[in-house]
């Protein structure tokens, strides 16, 4: 008999496994990084092999462990997508399968359009992005997909509406709000929706944070959307979006209806994004502490009426959401300045080094006026009560010397 014990497999690292699971140099040549794979359509091994293909692509079958399933085309798949789908799920602790789509709109689209049928019920938390904003309202609504608004970070009022909706299929929980930074309670949102009898999904938007400092799917919710054009690729070069998630049937089903709907990433996007992946926790790093110093000198400023950032809350219920899903506080901060629109105007057009633009999560430090352009769809009664004011600057933090930029910003602020 053996006195040696069974060991367990070693299991690498996500800094580990992103650069080495879902590849197979062989099947690029022994290229030691993935190819392009440019290719509408793809050669069965035989009509066996095709057949096989066609009833997983339709769910009418799933794959075996280990099986290999031909390609089919490339608006149901391509190898770029299969590579990059693989590589991407150690980078969010709790996800075992990944979907990748043509931009974070497209992400946030599919999601809705698979798992809410006209007739049934959402609640999500606001503030959301302007875009998802404008799909709630101007095109889930009319089609009879109804969307109940709870104000971010207001558990109580989630666990209330909750109970007394019916019909229900979603809760989406976009945390830090883009763009005030209140954070929502995810594990109690997703306790929540287990004792539902609907059982709705918990969908979280987790952009702002990034799957380097907030991990949604160990709290248990179901689905991790992001807009993988911010910081998961982080060079403003590109448009991606991603969904991930613990279960591999919900995947599933958002990729019958990518195939359907044909926004899948292409080929030499999911290439770039792949190769984007490792430096994720690297730039994300530097930037939340870019950030981090930043804010917190600005915090005191005299031109400032209000920051918001996580390090900076005294909200004891914020304080302890934050301490309970977040590693870091990220790389977005927002502040109000005395004299309203015009002083948060003359701020951007003083700016020397951060550029005055939308999107967020590039290398490139970037300011904008969320009122006036990325939350300009809401009403006025909408923004004053997500506290969206004229006077509000959302920014993100790139990996430029935090010194240099707290020098750009202090001398945007003088005089205003």
């Amino acid at each position: 008999m053996s006195n040696h014990r069974h060991k367990a497999p070693y299991v690498v690292r996500p800094p580990t496994a992103v650069l080495t699971r879902g590849f197979d140099p062989s099947l690029s040549l022994g290229s030691a990084r993935p190819a392009v794979f440019r290719s509408s359509t793809y050669v069965f091994s035989n009509p066996e092999a095709a057949e096989r293909a066609f009833s997983n692509a339709l769910g009418k079958t799933h794959p075996a462990e280990g099986e290999s399933i031909d390609l089919i085309y490339s608006r149901l798949s391509h190898p770029n997508a299969e590579i990059l789908e693989d590589q991407v799920v150690p980078l969010e602790p709790g996800a075992t399968t990944a979907g990748v789509f043509n931009s974070g709109m497209a992400a946030i689209s599919t999601v809705f359009l698979t798992f809410c049928q006209p007739g049934t019920n959402f609640l999500y938390t606001a503030p959301v992005y302007g875009g998802t904003h404008h799909l709630m309202t101007q095109i889930l609504a009319p089609l009879g997909i109804n969307g109940i608004r709870i104000p971010a970070g207001d558990t109580s009022a989630l666990q209330k509406a909750m109970v007394s909706t019916s019909n229900l299929r979603m809760i989406y929980i976009e945390t830090p709000a883009n763009p005030t930074l209140r954070m929502s309670d995810i594990g109690a949102a997703a306790t929540a929706a287990e004792q539902h009898p609907d059982r709705p999904l918990v969908v979280v938007d987790n952009t702002l944070m990034g799957p380097t400092f907030q991990h949604p799917l160990t709290l248990h919710a179901d689905l991790a959307v992001y807009s993988a054009t911010k910081f998961l690729s982080g060079f403003s070069d590109m448009l991606a979006g991603l969904v991930l998630g613990r279960e591999p049937e919900l995947l599933i089903r958002l990729r019958g209806t990518r195939a359907i709907l044909g926004n899948i990433l292409q080929p030499d996007e999911c290439w770039m994004l792949d190769g984007r992946l490792p430096t994720v926790a690297l730039r994300m790093n530097r930037q939340s502490k870019n950030a981090q110093r930043i804010a917190e000198s600005l915090a005191t400023h005299s031109a400032i009426k209000k920051l918001n950032y996580p390090s900076l809350f005294d909200d004891p219920e914020q304080i302890r959401i934050r301490d309970a899903q977040c590693r870091y506080p990220g790389a977005i901060f927002s502040f109000e300045v005395h004299g309203g629109k015009r002083s948060a105007f003359n701020f951007l057009r003083r700016l020397r080094i951060a550029k005055n633009a939308v999107s967020l999560g590039g290398v490139e430090s970037l300011a904008c006026h969320p009122a006036s352009t990325t939350h300009s769809e809401l009403s006025e009664e909408e923004q004053r009560e997500d506290g969206i004011t004229d006077s509000l600057v959302r920014i993100s933090v790139g990996v430029e010397d935090w010194r240099d930029l707290l020098h750009d910003f202090r001398q945007a602020l003088e005089g205003l």
